[in-house]
């Protein structure tokens, strides 16, 4: 049925980040409703055509050929005698439909919309896709544990701060994102650039580089952007609400994340304009997405004369909306990772000032009370351009976080960042922060650990340094474990060794089911950990990471576990428990920290007092230096420069990912067949058209590479994507290959993201994948992601591998050693033969 042939009556939304829409229009007949199906964010179909197949559907295409669903819903009516439409979808209630209202009764959570976008074969039905939207009261979870800063606000909220703030917004962002302009404010932004580019008139850099330079210092105000550009402000707010979420169609990785946090960044870390536009009723009142709307209303009206909070900065906002947010979704109590508080210089002290200027007028009108966790990173952020990170700046950030820890809304720290290295070369950092806990009972230590498959020891490990920390006679401190989902098998006597170990010490365990599996660290869902925990009695907790990066909530990620992993009323009954403990520990924490904060300032402000004491340990320091890593790697760069070199233009690249894509505990072993696979693959491939792409440790069968292309006598360039630190016995294998390029990342679990920028970005590829855990999983993850066409081949004889290809039916293709990859290779590329 064609849309424009309907009269438009009203429109939902079957998930929280307004990716399924569902219009509703009225039809010449009195008695019956049409509904139309979009899934216009999603562009491969798979989405809509999964949920057409599990609603026992057909999807069908519109008028611009796009996949949608469209039938239509008789007319009801109730004991009320009101007309109600009962819109269901495969037997199930979604929604019941007036004429005044629309009555929402079951939602598709975030986990099972990327798994379903991501795959042509979706393998589960409509009741563990769309979820009741409901749980009992006295089941409800009241606090979001593990989130964090910028991660948390949705990307309405968002569009809506930018504009009420008048934020800067980025040229380089506008082209990005293909926004549109006006033509006053296109002629006005070109102008402002020509004069920003006389800045860099003398820059060392050329090309992309320099163009990259110049539109990251040209700005609009975003207010202008949206507001005086009312034609075309639908289509901007959408493209940029999806530029503040996850990649749509399927499981994103780490690299992704990390650009969404850029985008993220100018509203988060917003500046405002110089340049400030006067905003009117009727110019906000034209803002076409209803949530942006109400919104953008309400943050003007806090900018106001004589509200508590018209001299707020952008911080005090973004805190004063988080709770909002909070406070709509029940929750009463949120700790916040945040790596503010313990960056040099001005960042911190005025982080900690805003925070106490602005949480008792927070809380005194949402209830929620917010408190922090430092973020220290376990490994440099690399994706921000012209960052320059200190050599220590563990040191730094543990010398800082012993000065703003005085303060009572500091309750604890948080190693974050990507796990791809293992917790025991931050075992000096440790040491350091339980011997600061000693001296303030109640601070909180958290660990990101278990969040990879390929570093199952992780958790342990992080136990064990703790415990080697402890001085006798110390009480453990309190502590947490973000993730947990991987260790040993916990069926297994070391996994419920370690369980017992968990109860010891009070290990408590927090669970962030959607950003596991939006974040492609679990494919599989049913291979989850929480309910093997909760049955031994190991202390859990839910988090969301951050509600809004991750497209979900508190209430949404709880449903999930319901609906999903299966967790019944007596398993959030034993999670309730330990909330609640916590929430009273924390009170009385609060009240005693806050009578010490008062002494420590002792009549000074809080930037007098904690400069000083940052002065102080810095200084201390430096007369008592402390390696804060254990690592004994060199730098690629000194090491290797003589082999760096730029891939070949003229030939296809294949990634050969067997013996360098693993964990540190996993070495991979060759079989005789996988042996006859490589040999095979050198004798009919062409030198001349062909290269191999492999990793830095150049094991398993990447080594086979090297040792069948000399044995046959074949000249194939070999290169390799290394990390920027390496070990001298990777350094020597590496003088066999041809050439390599260095990455950012300086831990080779990581390597995936340059694999991804160097080949899936920028050209064809074929990948295949012999043997590994998690690695393995994110470079398939990046090469279908891509924006190049990969052809992936992945050894379904592994378990991990195996489960990533189930997950990508229809873009991965999956062998066994014994069968025929190498034919199916050259069938799909016949040009490649020899």
């Amino acid at each position: 049925m064609d849309s424009k042939d309907l009269k438009y009556f009203n429109k939902f939304y079957l998930d929280k980040e307004k990716d399924i829409v569902v219009e509703l229009f009225w039809t010449n007949n009195e008695y019956e409703l049409c509904y139309i199906i979009r899934t216009p964010n999603h562009t491969s179909g798979n989405l809509i055509k999964n949920l057409a197949k599990i609603s026992g559907l057909k999807p069908c295409k519109d008028e611009n050929d796009l996949w949608i669903i469209s039938e239509v819903i008789p007319a009801s009516i109730n004991g009320e005698n009101e007309i109600v439409y009962i819109f269901r979808l495969g037997g199930m209630k979604i929604a019941n439909i007036y004429m005044n209202r629309i009555e929402v009764k079951a939602k598709m959570p975030a986990i099972t919309k990327t798994l379903m976008s991501q795959t042509k074969e979706y393998g589960f039905d409509i009741k563990h896709t769309i979820v009741k939207s409901y749980l009992f009261k006295k089941s409800r979870f009241e606090t979001d544990l593990h989130t964090h800063m910028n991660a948390i606000l949705s990307p309405d909220v968002l569009v809506a701060f930018g504009i009420a703030n008048q934020i800067k917004y980025p040229l380089y962002y506008i082209k990005k994102l293909n926004l549109k302009l006006t033509l006053s404010q296109e002629s006005l932004i070109m102008r402002q650039r020509k004069e920003v580019e006389k800045n860099f008139a003398h820059s060392l850099l050329t090309g992309k580089y320099l163009i990259r330079k110049i539109d990251d210092n040209t700005f609009i105000n975003f207010a202008d952007l949206i507001l005086n550009n009312p034609l075309n402000a639908l289509e901007n707010i959408i493209k940029i609400r999806n530029s503040l979420c996850l990649l749509k169609d399927g499981q994103s990785v780490f690299t992704n994340l990390e650009k969404i946090y850029l985008y993220r960044y100018i509203f988060c870390k917003g500046i405002r304009s110089e340049k400030r536009i006067k905003i009117t009723d009727k110019m906000v009142n034209q803002i076409p997405e209803a949530d942006v709307l109400n919104y953008t209303k309400r943050m003007l009206d806090d900018k106001k004369d004589g509200s508590i909070y018209q001299n707020n900065s952008i911080k005090q906002d973004k805190h004063l909306w988080i709770a909002r947010e909070y406070q709509n979704q029940g929750v009463k109590y949120v700790e916040i990772t945040d790596t503010d508080l313990v960056k040099k210089g001005e960042t911190s002290i005025k982080t900690l000032e805003d925070i106490h200027e602005i949480m008792p007028k927070i809380e005194k009108e949402t209830g929620v009370k917010i408190r922090f966790l430092a973020g220290i990173r376990r490994i440099p952020l690399t994706i921000i351009r012209d960052q320059i990170t200190s050599s220590n700046y563990l040191r730094e950030n543990l010398d800082i976080l012993k000065a703003i820890a005085k303060s009572p809304y500091v309750v604890g720290s948080d190693f974050i960042g990507e796990e791809n290295n293992e917790i025991t070369e931050l075992k000096p950092v440790i040491n350091e922060l339980v011997k600061y806990v000693k001296k303030d009972e109640g601070f909180t230590i958290r660990i990101h650990a278990g969040e990879n498959e390929g570093l199952r020891d992780n958790v342990k490990k992080s136990i064990d340094c703790l415990k080697e920390a402890v001085s006798d006679g110390q009480k453990f401190p309190n502590f947490r474990i973000g993730h947990g989902i991987y260790t040993p098998d916990l069926n297994t006597k070391e996994g419920k060794s370690l369980m017992e170990e968990m109860k010891s010490v009070g290990a408590i365990l927090e669970f962030q089911f959607t950003s596991n599996i939006r974040l492609n660290n679990l494919t599989e869902i049913t291979r989850h950990p929480i309910k093997t925990y909760l049955k031994n009695g190991v202390n859990c907790l839910q988090g969301t990471d951050g509600c809004g990066i991750y497209g979900t909530d508190t209430w949404d990620e709880q449903l999930a576990y319901h609906n999903l992993l299966g967790l019944d009323d007596n398993d959030f009954a034993m999670m309730k428990k330990v909330e609640d403990k916590i929430l009273k520990d924390r009170e009385s924490y609060f009240i005693e920290k806050t009578k010490r904060f008062k002494k420590f300032l002792n009549g000074k402000s809080i930037r007098e007092a904690i400069q000083f004491e940052i002065e102080k340990n810095f200084i201390e320091s430096e007369k008592n230096p402390i390696q804060m890593r254990i690592s004994d790697k060199i730098e690629s760069a000194d090491e290797l420069k003589y082999k760096i070199v730029n891939f070949p233009e003229n030939k296809f690249p294949i990634v050969i990912a067997g013996g360098s894509f693993n964990s540190y505990n996993r070495k991979t072993k060759i079989t005789a067949s996988g042996e006859k696979a490589i040999k095979e693959l050198i004798e009919k491939l062409d030198d001349s058209k062909v290269y191999f792409v492999v990793g830095h440790t150049l094991s398993g069968y990447e080594e086979a590479i090297i040792k069948y292309s000399k044995e046959l006598g074949k000249k194939f360039e070999i290169n390799a994507i290394i990390p920027k630190e390496i070990s001298k016995e990777e350094a020597k294998k590496l003088e066999k290959i041809d050439g390599i390029r260095i990455s950012t990342e300086s831990q080779g679990m990581g390597l995936y993201k340059s694999f991804n920028y160097e080949i899936f970005e920028r050209r064809n590829s074929i990948v295949v994948a012999f043997d590994g855990n998690s690695p393995v999983s994110n470079l398939v993850q990046e090469a279908k992601n891509g924006k190049g066409i990969a052809n992936i081949y992945v050894n379904s004889d592994v378990e991990s591998l195996n489960d990533k290809a189930n997950s990508l039916q229809g873009y991965v293709k999956s062998f066994k050693l014994e069968g025929n990859l190498v034919d199916e290779i050259l069938q799909d590329y016949p040009e490649l033969k020899k």
